[in-house]
């Protein structure tokens, strides 16, 4: 069995803080996220690759169990020894383990497809967490869940599995990064998860709290004269109104078009657009004499 380097895959340093981790797995997950590739099976496995190495970094009891076993791998090498011949036994997940495993391969997006190497060393399937022997009420362990930005302001449901049963659990309309969701009555004697929510990067808006913001572009006359433009919005696009002489990089405010509040979900934050203006490359003649009398009247 290969050993996998997860610091080498979201491309950090291993003492890379976890705000280090988690920004450098929003780029890549943006970047090879299935929805953005369809089809594109190379890019599929590379999303499934970073997010393997995310549930293992952005936990910090498996992150440490993976720095102490990196470093016994890295002694090892440096001893001369022979490829295939480390002791893998002595850090793989301890069989038979008390209680009852909850397994969270349905609940990253269908990335699934965790490794050999994470299945041997983080136990059985994925992000899986195990509960106590029953004597008394479950630890609540917690456990990273990624959700794109329409999911955050539509709500989610991600499927789980504890044995046989299988137990859907809604992630609430204007989850943040960081919003947790407990889960509960896992087990017979009651046990429980909390999932902690990350939502990941959009192509279109950038959220802050229950705002958003987008870029549109205009040309230049628009920008002079006024006009009309196209919106994005997470329900859709719509005109937007441009007034005469709007400047570069200024911002319209749409009220109620922003994300959902987390728990009042039917009041939302605003979005605002901000504008770009397209200069022409190339003018025509008569365009360059009727901007030049333009200017001259300003004078």
């Amino acid at each position: 069995m290969d050993y996998k380097d997860y610091y080498q895959v979201l491309g950090v340093a291993r003492t890379a803080s976890a705000e280090e981790i988690r920004s450098a797995y929003r780029k890549l997950a943006m970047q090879y996220h299935p929805d953005r590739n369809a089809g594109n099976k190379q890019a599929e496995d590379r999303f499934k690759e970073v997010n393997e190495a995310y549930q293992v970094l952005s936990d910090a009891q498996k992150r440490a169990r993976y720095d102490q076993m990196g470093r016994a791998y890295t002694d090892y090498q440096r001893r001369g020894g022979a490829p295939g011949g480390f002791n893998w036994g002595d850090w793989a997940a301890a069989g038979g383990a008390r209680g009852q495993a909850v397994d969270f391969g349905d609940l990253f997006g269908g990335a699934g497809g965790f490794s050999d190497f994470f299945n041997s060393f983080f136990g059985g399937s994925g992000a899986s967490v195990e509960f106590g022997s029953g004597r008394g009420r479950a630890s609540s362990p917690e456990t990273p869940v990624s959700i794109s930005l329409r999911e955050a302001y539509e709500g989610a449901a991600r499927q789980l599995s504890v044995g046989s049963l299988r137990k859907q659990v809604n992630i609430p309309a204007g989850a943040r990064t960081g919003t947790r969701v407990r889960v509960t009555n896992l087990t017979p004697e009651g046990g429980e998860v909390y999932l902690k929510v990350t939502v990941e990067p959009d192509a279109n808006f950038v959220r802050d709290g229950d705002d958003l913001t987008t870029t549109i572009a205009i040309d230049l006359f628009t920008a002079l004269l006024g006009g009309e433009a196209e919106v994005p919005t997470m329900t859709g696009r719509v005109k937007l109104t441009i007034p005469a002489g709007t400047q570069p990089e200024q911002k319209f405010r749409l009220a109620g078009r922003g994300m959902p509040r987390l728990k009042a979900p039917a009041e939302k934050g605003d979005l605002f657009v901000k504008v770009k203006v397209r200069l022409p490359k190339t003018l025509s003649e008569e365009q360059k004499n009727l901007l030049r009398k333009i200017h001259d009247l300003q004078k």
